[in-house]
């Protein structure tokens, strides 16, 4: 499965998920023990073994009902004109003593829970009778057992109560509870520890510097081994040093049942995680490269008997890797029933292509619609931790799927049980301003708002087919010029699904300080100035490309013929904030984009003019109390406040 050149591993074979799972339970052990706790202490816990019952449920007969402890036979034909009438002999209340018996002829008034005295058979309900002294008129008549709970009726003595494997909520803690259980034998939670390597990385919370990212893993894998049922244990960070690396996965073996190490997992000579694994283990590595997207260089190794698992560094693969072999693995441990979160079916928004030989695990947006489910695929990095935050769930695209086309019907796997109702569906291009109006509505009005940042175009579209509510859209129309409304009449929608939203500044964002003098978007091809672009389809774009057409004319020529002398032209950044971000780290001399975010980097900005970033309505969705909500905030003071913060823009 491995193979070496130049320093440098090389995955030859790669193992699928289901060869995964079954090396692994042959090499590494599946038993942990059991412990026992006490019963506060129990909830989430897993029984190690069936619990009976040593008492009946209820111990005794008891009322179920206020009222009186009746002999039927007295009551037969007790009616509201001709009312049996009972001497009162006493009282009984929940928990006290027991009476003396009751005689034809008498009864005892008595309480719910009470326990029901000797000579009586029933319980009339206080309803039907009226007190008059020592006498009680009773209206009906009763049966044998009415209103009565007989004991053992709930659980018999020597009854299983609880079956082993069960995990204890809170209706099983209170039948243990009932059953008088103090303490309860439970499977001992794996304790799992947890291991981050790189260079790069630093806490939470630090200062970043150039270069620098934050240690998102430990976070979240603490909390998904606690979601799963273990115990997770932070051992550290460990820089790429193969002796710090080898020392602590040593401390973790054996203090640990399992061992989760993040990063350091992929084939370049960097990387040591793979050669402690197979030089200091045994018997060491079990399986190097997984045949699935994201999360690839996976390592699952095994010492003394424990198994290792090697995640990728980035965020979404160690994650995804962690949910498909992890988790099970974990559950199976800790004696745990297998995860079993929801699924729905829904059709593909647009098509998607294969990855090759691998199995992917694509994340996906829902768009839930009463006719139909829509799924949008989320496609970006496996560094993508947002990304994933957002996305609904998963669809599992085949290794031998070459695509999948729009339409196609997909089954998505849900990240909760079920996919969060929103009252508001918001498509399209992102901006700053529509999250601080969408902050607004939640924060005045409670509107849950559901979004999706599919860019312009795609919330169009989305609007036009009805899985939207409503899009943010910013484009320009070059032949008339004018910002999205030509864009609304051409997809067929009515006039008044089109309204008028904001603006923002648009502009060049350039470097302080730096000795390149680029004063307008002509100067980006003088010298070696590095451009970085926009993604095609964004107004952004439409709007760079209308501006160098013109630049091209003026030189006689077109513009495929004038972008060839333009330095990273080809280069497509997703974001305003890529754009900035790739100038402020000197990457690239210019780039376009708003100023509020040419701001946020401390950048200059040479402003180009203002870009109209409007809304499109789902006709369909006019009466919604969402949308309503949306278009008067829209026009609030309080937003227009709110807007007025934000650098470059204004209403």
């Amino acid at each position: 499965m491995l193979g070496k050149a130049a320093g440098r591993k090389i995955f030859h074979r790669l193992a699928t998920i289901e060869d995964a799972k079954e090396i692994l339970s042959k090499s590494a052990s599946n038993e942990i023990g059991m412990e026992t706790v006490r019963l506060e202490d129990a909830g989430g816990r897993v029984l190690a073994e069936s619990v009976f019952s040593g008492v009946d449920l209820p111990p005794f007969d008891r009322a179920e009902m206020d009222g009186f402890a009746v002999v039927s036979e007295d009551l037969e034909g007790a009616s509201e004109r001709k009312p049996v009438r009972l001497k009162v002999s006493g009282s009984i209340g929940a928990g006290e003593p027991v009476h003396r018996e009751i005689r034809r002829g008498e009864c005892a008034e008595i309480a719910t829970g009470a326990p029901v005295p000797r000579g009586a058979d029933s319980v009339v309900m206080v309803e039907y009778t009226g007190r008059a002294g020592e006498y009680v008129k009773i209206f009906r008549g009763t049966t044998p057992g009415e209103n009565v709970a007989s004991a053992g009726s709930d659980i018999q003595v020597g009854e299983m109560i609880l079956r082993g494997g069960t995990v204890l909520g809170t209706r099983e803690i209170g039948i243990l509870a009932a059953a008088g259980k103090r303490n309860v034998r439970v499977g001992r939670k794996p304790r799992v520890g947890i291991i981050s390597t790189g260079d790069e990385l630093v806490d939470v919370g630090e200062r970043l510097s150039f270069g620098k990212i934050y240690d998102v893993n430990s976070s979240s894998l603490r909390a998904a081994v606690e979601e799963a049922g273990g115990e997770a244990l932070y051992l550290g960070r460990t820089k790429d040093d193969y002796e710090n690396v080898k020392k602590i996965i040593a401390e973790g073996i054996e203090r640990c049942d399992i061992l989760i190490i993040s990063g350091g997992t992929s084939a370049g000579t960097g990387d040591l995680v793979y050669r402690v694994l197979e030089e200091a283990c045994k018997p060491g590595i079990l399986v190097h490269g997984l045949q699935v997207k994201p999360g690839k260089p996976t390592i699952i190794a095994a010492d003394k008997g424990k198994p290792i698992f090697g995640l990728p560094g980035y965020p979404v693969s160690a994650l995804i890797i962690f949910d498909q072999i992890v988790r099970p693995y974990l559950e199976r441990l800790g004696r745990r029933p297998p995860s079993a979160r929801g699924v729905l079916r829904g059709r593909l928004a647009e098509r998607v292509n294969g990855a090759r030989g691998r199995r992917w695990f694509l994340p996906v947006h829902v768009i839930r619609r009463e006719e139909r489910n829509s799924v949008y695929p989320v496609l970006s990095s496996s560094g993508a931790i947002g990304t994933l935050a957002k996305a609904d769930g998963y669809i599992v695209v085949g290794e031998d799927v070459e695509f999948l086309d729009s339409g196609k019907e997909v089954v998505v796997n849900l990240f909760l049980d079920q996919v969060t109702s929103a009252d508001l569906t918001v498509m399209g291009s992102h901006c700053p301003g529509l999250d601080l109006l969408l902050e607004l509505l939640f924060r005045r009005e409670g509107i849950r708002s559901k979004t999706a940042n599919i860019g312009s175009l795609g919330g169009l579209g989305a609007v036009a087919r009805g899985e939207a509510d409503i899009a943010g859209i910013h484009l320009l129309d070059e032949e008339s010029l004018k910002y999205n409304e030509p864009y609304v009449i051409k997809a067929g929608l009515p006039k008044g699904s089109f309204v008028k939203g904001y603006r923002r500044l648009q502009g060049i964002m350039v470097k302080k300080g730096t000795p390149k003098r680029v004063r307008n978007l002509k100067d980006v091809l003088l010298g070696d100035t590095i451009l970085v672009n926009r993604n095609r389809g964004s107004g952004t774009r439409i709007l760079t490309d209308h501006i160098l057409k013109a630049v091209a004319r003026e030189r006689g020529l077109d513009l495929a013929e004038l972008v060839k002398g333009i330095k990273g032209y080809r280069w497509e950044a997703k974001t305003h904030s890529a754009v900035a971000a790739a100038v402020h780290q000197g990457r690239a001399d210019a780039g376009v984009g708003v100023k509020s975010v040419a701001r946020a980097y401390g950048l200059g900005f040479i402003p180009i003019g203002y870009e109209e970033y409007d809304f499109v309505v789902n006709p369909e969705s006019r009466n919604k109390d969402g949308v309503k909500a949306f278009l008067r905030y829209l026009r609030s003071e309080d937003f227009k406040g709110l807007l007025g913060r934000l650098p470059g823009y204004t209403v």
